[in-house]
């Protein structure tokens, strides 16, 4: 089997939208976002309301991708090692042996993650910065490629425990999955009553169109994707700006500011380019920013938004030529 050109690989990872939207309607933005995550190995936080697809969408994904997923159900009891993995201990052998845990997949669905409580929450980190797990001082790689996607429902807080902000900083992007437009809604009922089930996307006839060499050789291209040092300016401009504004009690981390390189690099060379321009950077900036920006009390109180200070500072601050 040869190896996939940049062009062959960008051409897999587009039909992507087009594989996914047979299960999944109207959520093109949230599609894209994930291909951006998996290219720049990173992970993705989705806020959406209940229904609106969240684990369909992921599950639909790894579908196209052929990429083994694992859905972990995160509750106020889950253990640290429900996700990880235990040392189980053998009568047979009189030895304790390793147990994985569902992180040791490609593609690991938290659901409802603010459900759990820190300890629990806190089990990802190592797993998601890392890509790896220690048990009992031996660390364990995790397979490759490896993206958590984790859910949180925004509309019900009773009960839940708020991701802390560094643990936010940890995603790579926060995209909002929004209820669909009435033409959507139309559709999904209509697909629903000729037989779709989402228990069931072979049914659907979702195949995979993309695989593993591919998204090797699109990480390799998104990696030879330039950027001026204008640009580069411009995104630490950003993210200084963030810091500065009397809206926010914490701005932007340099971490955040080289998270934002990395989404538009991979979105420029998945728009067919290679090299980076500054609507590349303001296309992911909302997305890559809005989840490690924290909001003063009386800005919130006020209805200031994340996404409404990142966009001021985008119309404020001047574009390079």
């Amino acid at each position: 089997m040869s190896t996939p050109t940049a062009d062959s690989a960008r051409a897999s990872l587009e039909d992507l939208r087009t594989e996914v939207a047979k299960a999944v309607v109207g959520q093109d933005p949230a599609v894209t976002g994930l291909v951006v995550a998996l290219l720049c190995r990173g992970h993705v936080l989705l806020e959406g309301a209940p229904g609106v697809a969240k684990t369909l969408l992921v599950r639909a994904l790894s579908a196209a991708l052929e990429l083994d997923t694992k859905r972990v159900q995160f509750t106020p009891d889950l253990m640290p090692s429900d996700v990880t993995g235990s040392l189980v201990y053998d009568a047979r052998s009189a030895e304790f042996s390793f147990q994985p845990g569902p992180v040791f997949t490609n593609l690991l669905l938290a659901d409802e993650i603010n459900r759990t409580p820190p300890k629990t929450q806190a089990s990802l980190l190592e797993a998601m910065e890392e890509r790896q797990v220690t048990v009992d001082g031996t660390a364990r790689p995790l397979p490759e490629p490896f993206l958590v996607a984790a859910t949180q429902n925004p509309v019900e807080y009773e009960g839940t425990y708020p991701l802390p902000e560094a643990q936010l900083d940890r995603f790579l992007l926060k995209l909002t999955v929004p209820l669909p437009a009435r033409h959507d809604e139309i559709d999904i009922l209509t697909r629903h009553a000729a037989g779709f089930s989402p228990r069931d996307l072979g049914a659907a006839g979702l195949r995979p169109v993309a695989s593993t060499a591919d998204l090797d050789a699109a990480r390799d291209a998104v990696a030879k994707t330039a950027v001026s040092p204008e640009v580069t300016g411009y995104i630490v401009d950003i993210c200084r700006a963030t810091r500065e504004s009397p809206s926010l009690s914490l701005g932007v981390s340099p971490r955040g500011a080289t998270a934002l390189l990395s989404t538009s690099r991979a979105w420029a060379w998945l728009t067919g380019r290679d090299y980076v321009t500054p609507d590349d950077v303001k296309a992911l900036a909302l997305p890559t920013l809005r989840h490690r920006v924290q909001l003063r009390p009386e800005a919130e109180m006020e209805g200031v938004t994340a996404d409404s200070v990142i966009n001021s500072v985008l119309a404020h601050l001047p574009v390079p030529r």
